[in-house]
């Protein structure tokens, strides 16, 4: 299957797994490399299971201040169900790199969906051993 961003018509998308996304707004040291990427990221991809993930804990805790600037990060991303296809995919891949179901969700959604970039912190995990698609980890600077 040939995506639509390797034919030229389609931007340069990035898809993120919940870890960094909450790196990017709680002061972590991490955060100002990934907020680099998400403001450079010309389509920012993710799967709707970042809501439960990344929303969850500071809903939970009453923290408006992180719930809020989460929130914000993610109504820029262009979310994708998890479908068939995606669950089929994430099957694959989880039982390919001994997964968690919902890191192999991140994974196979940002595969499926054809990002050019999967930005994670999960180093066990995401390690220069997937092949499908570029990891990439924040840098500390």
């Amino acid at each position: 299957m040939t995506n639509e961003s390797q034919m030229g018509s389609s931007p340069v998308s990035d898809a993120f797994d919940a870890d960094v996304l909450i790196f990017a707004v709680n002061g972590n040291p991490l955060g100002g490399s990934i907020l680099r990427a998400l403001e450079g990221s010309e389509l920012l991809l993710g799967s709707v299971v970042l809501l439960p993930e990344v929303l969850s804990k500071p809903l939970r805790a009453g923290d408006e201040r992180e719930f809020d600037a989460l929130t914000r990060v993610l109504v820029r991303f262009d979310l994708k169900p998890v479908d068939q296809e995606i669950a089929e995919a994430s099957t694959t891949l989880a039982a390919k790199y001994h997964l968690q179901a919902a890191d192999a969700i991140h994974l196979a959604t940002a595969v499926v969906w054809g990002a050019e970039r999967f930005h994670s912190n999960n180093r066990k995990d995401f390690g220069p051993h997937i092949t499908e698609v570029e990891v990439v980890w924040p840098a500390t600077r």
